[in-house]
């Protein structure tokens, strides 16, 4: 009896090892002004009822179970956002309305200069292939071969551009997967091009150290320069090229629907979000975000801070079900397409996990080959988080003909609290940091983009604002089509 008891007041001491504690308790029981002790009184257990150990919630404490407190999180937060949805719909009626997407997506006369655009990608395709099959036959010279791929690259890259910005029939949304689509295809070309240079270099020197190399190792060498080979490459879930790639036994049909289910009722989500929620705040505006004052600009950056979030988080979500939509499609076995970002201390731990097979490309044909030129690591890194920014930067403001450097900026931002305040944040703390980036950061600098788009769009300015009309009037105004 009085062994459980000892057992059942001395649990719970989350700082301290049992040996610790106990020679704490046989400290204080010798201590006592019985000099006999107190071994044998009968409420022994329950003469020395305290020890030195931390609070839970202290930072040196060990305590991690915090489970229950994310449960309270998870309902306060699903009864907030019930509550605005609801006010939100009790102003503006249901606004979400599948026809104002495909006015985004439909062509002058069906006339679809974005699938043109998309179909024209075939021929730099293409191209890269003849030229490596050229340069494996000997018709073209090493120095000639990469002149004419580093030509054919920076036609893809300018092209898209020249047709956005000149061609007034295409939609936004087709600009922006065109230009998405070239920027990946870019990127694919580079490594492909990149990739065979190295197996050729390889093979030379396989070729002077053993001079017995047979025609069929030679034709071996050749197998890969074809159309399948290249196209499954450009449709696989990676950017870095190789002759080889992993893959799973079979195609699972189950988990294909699955995925396809799963992009399915995140599309129509986040069209609800745009439509319900994100798109009365920029009817509430008259003025592009640079021409507003700054209790406007943060009352509107305030109020767009949730939706932007919850869409950049369904966007990751997408991305995940359709790069393994890709993967499970076309048997492709290596599917690591993100770390744990939402657990990174640091924001360089979040940029290095969040994507992983852009990471990869970064690091494969941009580092290294900047570390060969005798560029500094620190060098490096910094070079290629510019070229990221900046690429990120056109991808966004292309489409929507502005260019304003938000995004730029704001990821330069982010640089510097991660150059300056990460030795601060540290933990817990650091993970905050991250997560108040992620939702002040870039996703909400991309809605300023589409907020400004938005308001200089002919058919969605009006000669009042809506906050002087009254709710039946303002109701009426958001249901018009846009």
């Amino acid at each position: 009896m009085m062994a459980v008891m000892r057992k059942r007041f001395s649990v719970g001491s989350p700082s301290l090892s049992e040996d610790s504690s106990g020679s704490l308790y046989d400290s204080a029981s010798v201590s006592a002004s019985d000099p006999d002790g107190e071994q044998d009184h009968p409420y022994a257990s329950l003469l020395c009822c305290h020890r030195v150990q931390d609070s839970l919630l202290s930072s040196n404490s060990s305590f991690t179970k915090y489970r229950g407190i994310l449960n309270w999180i998870i309902i306060l937060l699903v009864l907030t956002h019930a509550h605005l949805l609801l006010e939100n719909f009790i102003q503006h009626g249901f606004l979400i309305d599948v026809k104002k997407v495909l006015e985004h997506l439909i062509e002058d006369n069906c006339n679809w200069p974005s699938v043109n655009l998309i179909l024209a990608a075939n021929v730099f395709a293409v191209t890269a292939l003849i030229l490596e099959r050229s340069q494996e036959k000997g018709l073209l010279l090493l120095t000639s071969t990469h002149l004419l791929h580093l030509t054919n690259l920076a036609l893809l890259l300018l092209f898209p551009a020249a047709v956005i910005i000149h061609e007034p029939t295409i939609s936004t949304g087709g600009a922006f997967f065109s230009l998405w689509v070239y920027a990946a295809l870019g990127m694919k070309l580079y490594s492909y091009q990149e990739t065979n240079r190295w197996y050729r270099q390889a093979h030379l020197t396989d070729a002077e150290t053993d001079r017995n190399v047979s025609a069929p190792q030679v034709g071996a060498l050749n197998e890969h320069l074809t159309f399948k080979d290249l196209y499954y490459f450009l449709l696989a879930p990676t950017l870095c090229y190789q002759k080889d790639f992993p893959r799973t036994p079979r195609v699972r049909i189950n988990k294909l629907l699955h995925r396809l289910l799963e992009m399915v009722i995140v599309i129509q989500i986040m069209v609800g979000i745009v439509q319900q929620w994100i798109e009365p705040i920029f009817q509430r505006s008259e003025n592009s975000f640079s021409s507003m004052d700054i209790t406007m600009k943060v009352e509107h950056l305030v109020g767009l801070a949730a939706p932007t979030h919850f869409l950049w988080l369904l966007f990751f979500f997408l991305s995940h079900s359709y790069l393994n939509f890709c993967a499970e499609l076309l048997r492709f076995g290596d599917r690591h397409f993100y770390g744990d970002w939402w657990n990174a201390t640091t924001l360089t731990s979040y940029w290095d996990n969040w994507n992983i097979p852009f990471q990869k490309w970064c690091h494969r044909h941009v580092y290294t080959r900047l570390l060969e030129n005798n560029a500094s690591p620190s060098q490096a890194e910094l070079l290629v988080f510019t070229m990221s920014a900046a690429l990120f930067e056109c991808m966004i403001a292309l489409p929507l003909h502005s260019c304003r450097l938000w995004i730029f900026l704001m990821m330069v931002f982010e640089l510097l609290v991660a150059v300056f305040l990460g030795n601060y944040f540290e933990g817990n703390y650091g993970n905050g940091l991250v997560w108040l980036c992620l939702l002040l950061g870039p996703p909400l600098a991309v809605t300023t983009y589409f907020h400004d788009h938005y308001i200089s769009s002919p058919q969605n300015q009006t000669s009042s604002s809506p906050q002087t009309l009254d709710h039946h009037i303002r109701t009426k105004v958001f249901l018009q089509p846009h």
